[in-house]
């Protein structure tokens, strides 16, 4: 039996994914990516099976401790962690250039799978790729 084959998006916002890192690797994720400050709680290094832990990509200490005081305030959080992520134009740059060579997964140890860095982080990366793919 061959292994599965990994399908990679013809479009490159396409390939971005995120996904809660407690959940199990899969080849489909192509390079995984923790995208958070602080590491996960009750993961072993090993078991992450990550490429690369992006931790200056993270919101920072003081917008992530804000979040968690303050979770009603999903707008106003997703507003300020895109300030921030404007600052880190190079780091933008390189996860979003992850994406030419296939599938780049987010991974986030939050338990709010509807609300959380990744999806912000997600989405700007997308919006990255397709401004640069007009250009």
């Amino acid at each position: 039996m061959q292994p599965a084959r990994q399908t990679v998006p013809e479009d490159l916002a396409a390939r971005i994914r995120i996904k809660r890192v407690y959940r199990a690797a899969r080849v489909s994720d192509g390079k995984r990516i923790l995208v958070d400050r602080v590491w996960p709680r009750g993961v072993a290094k090993d078991r992450a099976r990550l490429s690369l832990w992006c931790k200056e990509i993270a919101p920072s200490n003081e917008l992530r401790l804000w979040f968690h005081d303050h979770p009603e305030q999903w707008q106003t959080f997703c507003t300020r962690y895109q300030v921030e992520l404007g600052v880190h134009e190079n780091l933008v740059r390189s996860l979003a250039r992850y994406a030419y060579d296939g599938v780049v997964t987010l991974l986030y140890a939050s338990k709010n799978e509807a609300e959380n860095n990744a999806i912000v982080l997600r989405d700007y990366l997308r919006r990255w790729l397709r401004r640069e793919d007009q250009r």
